[in-house]
C-alpha cells in the first residue's frame, strides 16, 4: 500500500534552477579574488588607498592588490541579509537567499512619454509619475527614477529626483548621486521624512548606488559614495557594468569573475570602516553586440550572467542586486515583452534579491512607464510560477475527488470555493475573453493598447498620502541650500 504520509509536508517551496555547480560557483568567486591579489586594480582615492593600505593590502601609487584573505575576511564580515523598509519604516524588503523583488532603473537619458508617446528628454513630471505608478503597481517593489531629469540645475538632478520620488511613493528608493555633497542633500531629506537621520539609519528608506569602472577601476567618487554609506550606516549598491568583449573578456565566465573582483572591492573597504555595512553586490552584465557595438540588454547571454552573478553571490552570503524586465527594443512590442518575460523569469529562478531595470527601453537609453507597467503584470505571472505547488491531504483533495466521482463536478465544490483564489493567478492586462467578448466589450483592444490605458490611469487617478507641510518645507529649505552651494561653486569656478 502506498504510503501517503509524506504528503503532509511541503515538498517545493518554490521553483529555481542552478546554472552553476558548487565547484563552478566557488571557482568563479576565488578567480575574482585572484584577479585583485595578481593583477590587483587602481584605486583614485587617496582616503580609500589609505584605508586598504592599514587593512593589509599592498598598495603602489595608485594601484592596490588586495590579499585573498583580506577579501575572504570582508566577504564573511558583510551582512548576508539586509533590510529595506518603506517610508513609514513599515513594510519591508527582506534581502536574502533567493528572496526576489523588481524596481525600475535609473539615470536613463531619454523618456517614452506616457500620453503622446514621444521619445524626449526627462522632465521632472516624469520622475513624479514613475513613482507614483511604482506606488501603485503590487508586483513593483521598490523605486528609482527612470530618467534623469532636465529643466533643474543640473549638479542637482539627483537630488530633485529623489525629493519627487520620496513625495510620490511610499516604496523604499535606490538613488544614485553625482557626489557625496548630494548624498548629504538626499541623507537630509530622508531624515526629515523620518524625524531624525538615527531612525533612517535604524530602518533605511534610501538604499546609495555606486558604479566602478571595468576594468579595474575605481574612481575617487565611486569609491568615495560607498565609505560614505559605510560611515553613515545607509545601505550601498556597488555593482559595476560590466560589458564582455569591451571592458571584460569576451568568455561570460571571465566577465563574470571581473565583476566579482569589481564588487569585492566595494566590499572590502566598506567593511575595513565598519564591519557589517549593509552592502549589495552587483550584477549588471551583458556584452558588447559586436554587430552594433551597443550594449545589449535583451541578450540571451545577459540572461545568463545575471542568473551567474546571482548564484555566486548566494555562495558568497551577500545580497546581489540584479537585471530584468528591460528590453533593446525601442517600443513596446513583441520584442520588447519577450526579452521582459524571460529576463523576469530567470531572475527569479536564479533568485537575485534586488532586480532593477524594470521599464528600461532602447538598450538602457530610454525609460519607459509602458515597459514597467508591462512588468508588473509579468512578475505577478511568475511569481506564480517559482511559488510552485503545495503538497499534502488537502491539496491532493482525495476525499473531494472521492464524494464527487465519475461524471461529477468541481465548479460547485466547496473545495473549489475555498482554493480556487489562492491557486490562481488572474491577470489584469493579458485577455483570456472569449472572441466574441473580446470583440464587442473590450473593444477588440490588444495588450500594448491595455498597457497605455492602464498607465494613463494611474497617472491621473493614483493617490499617494502626502508628507506633512512641515516636511515638505523642511525638503524646500535643503533644496535651496543646495541650489546656495552649487552656486558658489559655479561663481568660484567661474573666478578661476
Amino acid at each position: 500500500m502506498a504510503d501517503y504520509t509524506r504528503a503532509r509536508y511541503l515538498t517545493n517551496e518554490s521553483i529555481n534552477f542552478r546554472m552553476f555547480t558548487e565547484e563552478q560557483r566557488a571557482r568563479i568567486y576565488y578567480a575574482g579574488l585572484e584577479i585583485l591579489e595578481r593583477t590587483g586594480a587602481k584605486m583614485f582615492s587617496q582616503e580609500a588607498l589609505d584605508i586598504l593600505k592599514k587593512g593589509g593590502a599592498w598598495v603602489d601609487g595608485e594601484h592596490v592588490r588586495i590579499p585573498i584573505g583580506l577579501s575572504e575576511w570582508a566577504v564573511r564580515t558583510a551582512p548576508s541579509q539586509i533590510l529595506l523598509w518603506d517610508r513609514e519604516g513599515e513594510n519591508r524588503l527582506v534581502l536574502e537567499g533567493c528572496n526576489t523583488y523588481f524596481g525600475p532603473g535609473p539615470t536613463n537619458t531619454y523618456h517614452i512619454d506616457p500620453f503622446t508617446e514621444e521619445r524626449r528628454r526627462p522632465v521632472l513630471k516624469d520622475t513624479e509619475n514613475v513613482a507614483k505608478v511604482c506606488d501603485a503597481l503590487p508586483n513593483i517593489d521598490f523605486v528609482q527614477d527612470l530618467g534623469t531629469p532636465t529643466g533643474v540645475t543640473t549638479n542637482l538632478a539627483d537630488v530633485y529626483a529623489f525629493s519627487a520620488m520620496v513625495k510620490n511613493t511610499r516604496k523604499p528608493i535606490v538613488h544614485w548621486g553625482f557626489d557625496i555633497d548630494q548624498y548629504r542633500d538626499m541623507l537630509d531629506i530622508a531624515a526629515a521624512v523620518r524625524g531624525s537621520m538615527e531612525d533612517v539609519q535604524k530602518r533605511p528608506f534610501l538604499t546609495l548606488y555606486s558604479e566602478p569602472s571595468p576594468p579595474l577601476m575605481h574612481s575617487d567618487e565611486a569609491i568615495g559614495k560607498a565609505i560614505f554609506a559605510a560611515k553613515n550606516k545607509i545601505p550601498i549598491v556597488y555593482t559595476p557594468c560590466n560589458m564582455a568583449g569591451a571592458t571584460d573578456p569576451a568568455t561570460l565566465a571571465g566577465c563574470l569573475a571581473m565583476g566579482v573582483a569589481e564588487s569585492v572591492v566595494g566590499i572590502v573597504v566598506t567593511q575595513l570602516i565598519r564591519e557589517g555595512t549593509p552592502i549589495i553586490m552587483g550584477g549588471v552584465y551583458g556584452i558588447m553586440d559586436m554587430n552594433t557595438t551597443v550594449y545589449s540588454y535583451g541578450s540571451p547571454e545577459f540572461m545568463q550572467m545575471q542568473a551567474g552573478i546571482a548564484e555566486v553571490a548566494h555562495y558568497m552570503n551577500v545580497p546581489v542586486f540584479g537585471t530584468a524586465g528591460c528590453t533593446d527594443s525601442h517600443t513596446l512590442d513583441a520584442q520588447a515583452a519577450a526579452e521582459a518575460a524571460m529576463s523576469i523569469l530567470i531572475a527569479c529562478e536564479a533568485g537575485a534579491n534586488l532586480v532593477h531595470d524594470s521599464g528600461y527601453t532602447a538598450f538602457g537609453g530610454a525609460g519607459s512607464t509602458f515597459q514597467l507597467v508591462m512588468a508588473d503584470e509579468i512578475i505577478g505571472m511568475v511569481r506564480r510560477i517559482i511559488k510552485g505547488m503545495e503538497v499534502n491531504e488537502e491539496t491532493l483533495a482525495l476525499f473531494d475527488i472521492d464524494r464527487v466521482g465519475p461524471s461529477g463536478e468541481f465548479l460547485t465544490s466547496m473545495h473549489t470555493h475555498k482554493h480556487f483564489k489562492s491557486e490562481t493567478w488572474f491577470p489584469t492586462l493579458m485577455n483570456r475573453m472569449r472572441y466574441s467578448e473580446w470583440k464587442e466589450v473590450a473593444g477588440a483592444t490588444t495588450m500594448g493598447d491595455r498597457i497605455k490605458d492602464k498607465t494613463r490611469k494611474l497617472i491621473k487617478e493614483h493617490e499617494v498620502p502626502s508628507l506633512p507641510d512641515k516636511v515638505l518645507k523642511e525638503i524646500d529649505a535643503i533644496l535651496k541650500k543646495a541650489e546656495e552651494r552649487e552656486a558658489r561653486k559655479a561663481s568660484a569656478k567661474k573666478k578661476k
